[in-house]
């Protein structure tokens, strides 16, 4: 493993940051909140030191390219050291005492899971959300990603980070060149953050509203500048537009691509995003059934608190228009089952993702008809094409670990003394990267009640379930450090 290659490209990364710190001190100087401007100049000037000195150290014999270990390890240490001192700005300036907070409400805004610690968002300075609803945005389509692009120039190849990085179970290349492929990538995902700000503008949002929500939307990361969330604005135009945009995000970024390229026969045929339209309108006429002439007397207001929080869950977003708690159980349990799925695989979205779902029930199918004939040969297939039995073992695998790994968080956390609900969904809404869940970590509560013990295991837990379990824990692994 090449260590000083990994330490200089986290340099380089600490640098990239530098910027976007610098940007939301600016901001809070703008606003008039000098404590957080020097919580951001304080965290800028400490991280610039320190890659500028790693850079000097490392300067020399550094690889031009890199192998599967560098990837891993790079892609882990990345989203700590981005977390780490992400969460400078909310300790030094004081808006959040401890740094076990700090470090959570970072490690949940760059992992895009949306759960917070935060017991009265609006009391917040406007920069410190500012900065809180952008690390949404950059771990969205990942720091990596964005290094990725600009890597190439600077000599180091980036393929092996893309596919330890990549939130899916194989990389799909748009291009033949992987650094033209993420300038891509971020090409579609700053359109989808324009577009939806602009429309958001049209509801009646100001700029800083509108902006912080796309990050929250297009990452499927939840953050809201509202101790309400959505629901705050108590509009239906919003709602769907924010609707709209989560399923679109949910879905796998290289197909927005092929679309805009005018292939839409990849969009006809691709499994995966028939699957995940279907689970998600499925979910929607049947939790607006449920809520129809129970909650709400009218239909359309059924199917649009249905039609949000349904994509919300399936997303991994974490937004809320109402306080679905409330709901009949029959609601509330399509929303926990839809805990399990996840977006699409290639999108902003966390989970076990769309793709493994279908495919573990394709071979599950496949394995009944070998019963039935012992001698048959039947071949798994997604979008037409046949799938190895390598990918199903590794899906196998994922599935096994992700539900294992909710056990342990689960166990853990009930340690703090939580109820079964609170701690079975509190796992769930951590690997799984969704944010609220149910109980007392619910649409209307937050993770301040949870010891620092457990803050660190659940930002643990979101870490693994954002990098898709095999990228950090095969670092746990002795194979992994023989030579």
């Amino acid at each position: 493993m090449h260590i000083r290659t990994v330490l200089n490209i986290i340099a380089i990364l600490l640098l990239i940051l530098d910027g976007f710190l610098l940007a939301c001190g600016a901001l809070a100087y703008y606003y008039g909140e000098y404590l957080s401007m020097r919580g951001f100049l304080f965290a800028a000037i400490g991280s610039g030191g320190a890659a500028g000195i790693i850079l000097a150290l490392t300067r020399k014999k550094v690889k031009q390219t890199l192998s599967p270990r560098d990837g891993f390890m790079f892609v882990t240490l990345s989203w700590i050291t981005a977390s780490a001192v992400g969460a400078l700005p909310f300790w030094i300036s004081g808006a959040i005492p401890g740094y076990a907070d700090a470090f959570f409400e970072t490690m949940s805004g760059f992992s895009t899971t949306g759960a917070s610690i935060l017991t009265n968002i609006e009391a917040m300075p406007k920069s410190l959300l500012f900065w809180r609803s952008l690390t949404h945005w950059l771990g969205g389509m990942g720091i990596v990603v964005l290094a990725v692009a600009i890597l190439p120039l600077l000599g180091i190849g980036g393929m092996q980070l893309m596919r330890a990085e990549a939130p899916g179970p194989s990389v799909d290349k748009i291009t033949p060149r992987i650094a033209v492929t993420a300038k891509y990538l971020w090409l579609i995902y700053i359109g989808f953050t324009v577009i939806e700000t602009v429309l958001l503008m049209f509801g009646g949002m100001d700029l800083y509203e509108s902006l912080t929500h796309a990050f929250g939307t297009v990452a499927t990361g939840g953050f809201s500048t509202k101790n309400l969330s959505i629901k705050h604005f108590d509009s239906a135009y919003i709602d769907w537009v924010v609707t709209l945009f989560m399923v679109l995000a949910g879905i796998n970024f290289t197909l927005h691509f092929r679309l805009l390229m005018g292939n839409l026969g990849e969009l006809r045929k691709n499994t995966e995003l028939k699957a995940y339209l279907a689970i998600f309108i499925a979910a929607s006429i049947a939790i607006s059934i449920g809520l129809y002439g129970k909650v709400y007397e009218d239909y359309s207001e059924s199917l649009r608190y249905a039609a949000f929080q349904a994509a919300s869950f399936v997303t991994t977003t974490g937004y809320a228009t109402d306080n679905y708690e409330n709901w009949p159980i029959f609601a509330q349990m399509i929303l926990f089952m839809l805990m399990f799925v996840g977006g699409c695989a290639g999108s902003t979205g966390g989970g076990i993702k769309v793709i493994r779902i279908v495919t573990l029930l394709k071979q599950g199918l496949n394995e009944m008809k070998f019963l039935i004939h012992p001698r048959g040969v039947f071949i798994l297939r997604l979008s037409g094409y046949p799938v190895r039995k390598n990918i199903v073992y590794a899906i196998s695998g994922f599935f096994y670990l992700y539900i294992f790994l909710l056990l342990v968080v689960m166990l853990i956390v009930s340690t703090s003394g939580a109820d079964l609900t609170t701690s079975i969904t509190t796992a769930l809404a951590t690997v799984g990267n969704i944010g609220p869940g149910f109980g007392l970590v619910g649409p209307v509560d937050n993770y301040a009640f949870y010891p620092d013990y457990v803050k660190w295991v659940l930002s643990f837990a979101m870490l693994v379930g954002r990098l898709e379990l095999y990228t950090v824990l095969v670092l746990f692994t002795p194979m992994f450090w023989r030579k």
